[in-house]
């Protein structure tokens, strides 16, 4: 299964749609970093991981932007932990 996922960053959001429910992480950039603040799936479409795509989104969006990232969500902290070559982009 493929998970489409949709970056607005005027809001601030990166979003999945799937069955119905939409799956969102929301950030904030401040400065030269990149704040995630959020990441919420609906039970209804948990244990697919989009989560994770959520979080690998934004990681590689802010790599992309030269963004240092502060995971202030324990989901994306717990990702990164998982994922350690994302480690380099942590900002404490």
């Amino acid at each position: 299964m493929s998970i489409q996922i949709s970056h607005d960053p005027a809001s601030g959001r990166f979003s999945a749609r799937l069955d119905g429910h939409e799956a969102e992480l929301v950030y904030r950039r401040q400065g030269g970093r990149l704040l995630i603040d959020h990441t919420g799936v609906p039970e209804a479409i948990g244990g697919r991981g989009v989560a994770g795509e959520l979080v690998r989104s934004a990681l590689d969006y802010a790599r992309a932007e030269g963004l240092r990232v502060v995971p202030l969500c324990s989901y994306s902290a717990e990702y990164i932990r998982r994922h350690p070559g994302y480690a380099d982009l942590v900002d404490a």
